[in-house]
């Protein structure tokens, strides 16, 4: 009888003492942060310029919608404000500066009617044709109460459609930290990047190879509209078997351009400069031009004795 007491004098114990331990053990730590498009998002996140998932399809708009070839290549700022809001009155002329650069572009919901969205419109008509657009109506009403915003706020987002920077503060110093990232990713933003290849060493009369790669940013494509072309200027004592590549002999791939040609001399010290024209287009129809060179130094002489 006792023995069997005891066992259940036991379990009585233990079961408490479970019951204790998992009343103390706090209860799983709710997600942070919640689907983009209900709250303010985080840095580091993707906002395309059609806006969030949890934001209303159809929007009313003071000129056309976000165009995605007109913000390609350019820092996008969602701008965030409403009437009767002295600190979005003050941030406005901040805006219209920043969407004054030729690389950035704005995208403003003003939470208000058609006659709100006028007074706090930072495109202003034919100014910023092609630099941004103005929402308005209940659906920015919708978008800006899921979010919590009241005051002026800001989404920052890079070329990359990453989220740089979020911000709600109206203090000059919290816009002044705002306005100097935008102008620092505007600064940064580079359609295209140059790389060179070729020896610094060679034996006398053996082949060696030259090239000069473009690689656009990722918006950019190239274009036939604007010729294509490679020169190579070289001392008389080095034979190649191109000095001139027209455009159908560089090699494209994608967004690279590469411009190769081989060599050969005798014994000496040399230096080369090559020079690649190219024409590009971004999405909205727009094109450019670009103009590279590259030099190569180098030694050929006999190794090895």
């Amino acid at each position: 009888m006792f023995p069997t007491m005891n066992r259940l004098v036991i379990a009585i114990v233990v079961l408490v003492s479970w019951i204790g331990v998992a009343t103390a053990e706090p209860k799983a730590a709710p997600k942070s942060g919640q689907a983009l498009g209900t709250a303010l998002p985080n840095p580091g996140e993707t906002l395309s310029v059609d806006g969030a998932p949890g934001w209303p399809p159809k929007l009313e708009w003071l000129y056309d919608s976000p165009s995605l070839g007109d913000s390609a290549g350019k820092v996008v700022i969602f701008w965030f404000c409403a009437p009767r809001v002295a600190a979005c009155v003050d941030d406005l002329a901040r805006i219209v500066t920043l969407r004054e650069n030729a690389r950035v572009y704005v995208i403003a919901y003003i939470n208000g009617g058609q006659g709100d969205a006028k007074k706090l419109d930072p495109i202003r008509a034919e100014e910023g044709v092609g630099h941004g657009t103005t929402a308005f109506g209940r659906n920015v009403t919708s978008i800006m109460k899921q979010m919590s915003i009241v005051g002026p706020a800001s989404i920052v987002v890079d070329v990359d459609n990453k989220i740089a920077l979020v911000t709600t503060g109206s203090s000059p110093a919290e816009l002044d930290a705002r306005d100097a990232k935008v102008n620092a990713l505007a600064t940064n933003i580079k359609e295209y990047t140059t790389t060179n290849a070729g020896p610094t060493l060679v034996k006398p009369d053996d082949k060696f190879n030259l090239n000069i790669t473009i690689k656009l940013a990722p918006w950019l494509k190239y274009t036939q509209k604007t010729p294509s072309e490679f020169r190579l200027t070289a001392p008389k004592d080095i034979k190649c078997d191109q000095t001139v590549l027209k455009a159908a002999q560089l090699k494209i791939t994608d967004q690279t351009m590469t411009a190769q040609v081989t060599c050969s001399g005798p014994k000496g010290t040399y230096e080369l400069r090559g020079t690649v024209t190219f024409g590009y287009q971004a999405p909205g129809g727009s094109t450019g031009m670009g103009t590279e060179s590259a030099n190569w130094k180098f030694d050929i002489k006999q190794t090895g004795l």
